[in-house]
């Protein structure tokens, strides 16, 4: 940031701040929204933009070098008339960062001179035309593109400090996809009843990043394909420099045949989640009393003035009340034992949870049970109960589910499977773009190097709502001034200096 714009930047702080200083309320005597006599007009030499967000983002995936990597892997179009590739991959993702939700918004965008002039284009393809370049693909140009994606994702990990690469967590999960359309090749009925398709995705967990995302039947199971897009995904993370991983999964990706391959690389765990067979649940029956830790949780979050009563749970007061049959957790205990999977030739670390439950009725306690949870590693040094932990922490891959959800990345609008899985990967690239973001914040050592770290983290920790909001919706003016297009914010926000900070380092 010059000085110059941190001078004008202080001056909106400055600004915002008297008018929201609530020591020097004047004596108001109407509602606070009240402005009258409206007008519109049209300009005619300023040219603006709502989501000046997107110039930075560009200068990124320019900086970066996407483009070229998405036009060297990806060969789907005889002739460039006149868009590329990229140009197709691009119109799609910065579609869904300017908060399009379908192929349709497409039609906004090009329909936008500012917007054109942002991205530094002449047009861009229409929706017809999008949706036809989805339809183009087959499986190897859909590796190809993922193919593309990583290779440029290694350039951006490259930046990170040296703590950043001491151990890759992947999670692996899949979604269910509904669709109300009857004619999509390839959709076919899930468990549930829901028409659609099945994507399994693994993402890298310290940064939220989709690593690979592949598009199934609806009814295909979790587990079907996953250890192949696994080990696609470690070799991902080793070729950008991490030198351990830890592979997580629920219950349907404890593949007891690929366990040992992994076990064998000598740089791998794996916590899956395992099936509560007869012969588990009699071992933990069997285990004396003394073998069982008590399991204490951590608190969720540390309190930061002083404690707060808690609310009245008013679902718990009418369960009680109609006397209706209640489970109430009383407790948990962990222990452990050897075993030895039948697909397995090494011997495992089998980490068993067991969940004291109180069965009740209104106030009485009708009977005690033991419901037990088990997990599968091949770690034998970690305690017991921080592998719990972990394998809780796998959880937060729903939110990342929630948030594809959010930017569209799960949905089928296109009509075959292929075409459907082309239309998932680029637009989960939006996502992948946001975590770049992030991650490209420069951590400068000096006095400021703390305050810069958790920035950082918060932006890559941020809902992809959030983000848009924070960094993409900027209000600005289009200025072409000594071969330079300036983006010029027309409002100030307190995160603006971010914005800054990641443009100065783009722009070097």
């Amino acid at each position: 940031m010059t000085p110059k714009v941190r001078r004008r930047w202080r001056n909106g702080k400055r600004r915002i701040q008297r008018r929201l200083d609530k020591t020097k309320l004047p004596p108001f005597f109407r509602p606070q929204f009240a402005a009258s006599n409206i007008h519109y007009d049209l300009a005619e030499r300023c040219h603006g933009l709502s989501f000046g967000g997107i110039g930075a983002i560009h200068l990124m995936v320019q900086h970066l070098g996407l483009p070229q990597a998405i036009n060297q892997r990806v060969h789907v179009l005889k002739l460039h008339l006149p868009y590329f590739e990229s140009d197709h991959v691009l119109n799609l993702a910065y579609n869904t960062l300017c908060d399009g939700v379908c192929l349709q918004d497409l039609e906004l965008r090009r329909n936008d001179g500012v917007y054109l002039d942002a991205v530094g284009a002449q047009r861009i393809p229409d929706p017809t035309t999008a949706g036809d370049f989805c339809r183009r693909f087959d499986e190897y140009q859909i590796r190809g593109l993922l193919d593309a994606c990583n290779d440029t994702r290694l350039k951006v990990w490259i930046q990170q400090p040296a703590a950043f690469f001491e151990e890759a967590i992947l999670d692996a999960d899949g979604s269910l996809v509904e669709t109300t359309g009857q004619c999509k090749q390839g959709m076919d009925i899930a468990y549930d009843g829901t028409w659609g398709y099945h994507p399994l995705i693994v993402s890298l967990a310290n940064t939220g990043e989709v690593l690979s995302l592949v598009n199934r039947p609806g009814n295909r199971p979790s587990h079907e394909a996953a250890a192949a897009e696994i080990d696609y995904a470690l070799n991902v993370c080793f070729r950008g420099g991490f030198r351990r991983a830890l592979l997580r999964g629920d219950t349907d990706f404890s593949q007891t045949q690929h366990l040992d391959h992994w076990h064998d690389t000598g740089r791998v765990r794996f916590l899956f989640g395992y099936d509560a067979r007869p012969n588990l649940l009699d071992r933990a029956d069997e285990l004396a009393e003394s073998a069982w830790k008590r399991l204490r949780r951590p608190p969720r979050y540390e309190v930061q003035t002083e404690p707060r009563q808690r609310p009245t749970n008013v679902k718990e007061e009418i369960v009680r009340q109609r006397e209706f049959k209640n489970l109430r957790l009383d407790g948990e205990h962990v222990a452990e034992f050897r075993y030895r999977p039948t697909a397995c030739r090494h011997t495992y670390r089998m980490i068993v949870v067991r969940k004291d439950v109180l069965n009740m009725r209104g106030q009485q306690v009708l009977f005690a049970d033991f419901r037990y949870q088990f997990y599968i590693t091949n770690d034998f040094t970690t305690p017991a109960d921080e592998l719990v932990f972990q394998a809780n922490d796998r959880c937060h891959q729903e939110n990342l589910i929630a948030q594809l959800n959010a930017l569209r990345a799960l949905h089928a609008p296109v009509d075959t499977l292929l075409s459907n899985w082309a239309y998932m990967v680029i637009t989960a690239l939006a996502w992948n773009l946001k975590a770049w973001w992030a991650l490209y914040l420069p951590e400068t050592p000096g006095p400021y190097r703390d305050r810069f770290q958790a920035e950082k983290r918060w932006a890559l920790r941020m809902e992809f709502r959030t983000f848009i909001n924070t960094f993409i919706k900027l209000p600005c003016q289009l200025v072409r001034a000594g071969r330079r297009l300036i983006f010029r914010l027309l409002s100030w926000t307190p995160f603006q200096p971010i914005l800054f900070r990641l443009v100065g380092v783009l722009g070097h």
